[in-house]
């Protein structure tokens, strides 16, 4: 059986409020080991009564620092298949992990795979998006969705409906289910970032590789906290970590971001096209 790790990252949680999701990921069949890596000032020894490996950082190292402690133990262990990256936020039923471990033995291109992801009152979220650029991520953060709707459109991929499988560069890090020989191949979560871009820096650098994708027949909840719109300390942490992402990628020229982009979209609209004659 293709056994699964997991990581969950903690900041200052309370016990009950990831209890569920706990509960859910340790009854599966398929889970070998859950990692709570905990990023808050002080350690709630409340956490190791849940039967799990509870890990205090003894400061917050950043969401990818964080997550990769679990992931360098799951490289090191040979009978580990797949690492699921997931945020406290989640909730999924029972069945979703092995329906995920299915998928990707059925596809051993892909090296991550994102379920479709919904609001709790069943609105789905766009988390498909192109490579962003800063014009991008500066009209979502701060204008009105009147004035670049077409183009958010776009980025988020709102044309395809997310209802078929598709294979895109830039998946959320809600939820990543991914392949552990890619991250032996790619790497782990660039700790220069804090928090935020390093779902884009992995998802950019498996893409190059492997196969990144979305599979619409597992639909998983997730409560969205979107912290840098409710604080301007977070907002602040965000801004600044994006800009370490585009120096590091380039900002008005990233060529591999242009050619990735554009060669998508192409292919996403033959295939909408192709499946309108059908």
């Amino acid at each position: 059986m293709r056994k699964v790790n997991i990581s969950i990252v903690l900041y200052k949680h309370e016990p009950s409020s990831i209890a569920r999701l706990v509960y859910v990921l340790k009854r599966n069949v398929f889970v070998n080991e859950l990692f709570l890596i905990d990023n808050s000032p002080s350690p709630n020894l409340e956490f190791e009564s849940f039967g799990v490996s509870y890990i205090f950082c003894g400061k917050n190292i950043g969401y990818g620092a964080a997550h990769n402690i679990g992931m360098r133990k799951s490289l090191l262990q040979d009978n580990i298949f797949y690492h699921l990256v997931v945020n406290p936020d989640i909730e999924l039923a029972e069945d979703v992990i092995g329906k995920l471990v299915l998928f990707m033995e059925k596809n051993p291109k892909i090296a991550n795979v994102m379920p479709k992801v919904v609001y709790p009152d069943g609105r789905l979220q766009y988390l498909c998006k192109l490579i962003p650029t800063p014009v991008d991520l500066i009209l979502k953060r701060f204008l009105s969705k009147e004035l670049h709707e077409e183009r958010i459109n776009k980025f988020q991929l709102k044309f395809t409906a997310y209802d078929k499988v598709m294979s895109v560069p830039y998946l959320s890090g809600c939820f990543m289910f991914l392949r552990v020989n890619a991250l032996r191949k790619v790497g782990l979560f660039d700790e220069r970032f804090f928090m935020y871009p390093e779902d884009i820096d992995l998802s950019r650098r498996l893409f190059k590789h492997y196969d990144t994708a979305m599979y619409p027949e597992v639909q998983i909840i997730h409560r969205h906290e979107a912290a840098s719109y409710k604080s301007f300390k977070m907002l602040w942490i965000h801004s600044i970590n994006m800009i370490k992402y585009f120096n590091k990628w380039g900002w008005i020229f990233d060529k591999e971001r242009s050619l990735v982009n554009k060669d998508l979209l192409q292919n996403l609209a033959y295939k909408q096209k192709k499946n309108n004659f059908l």
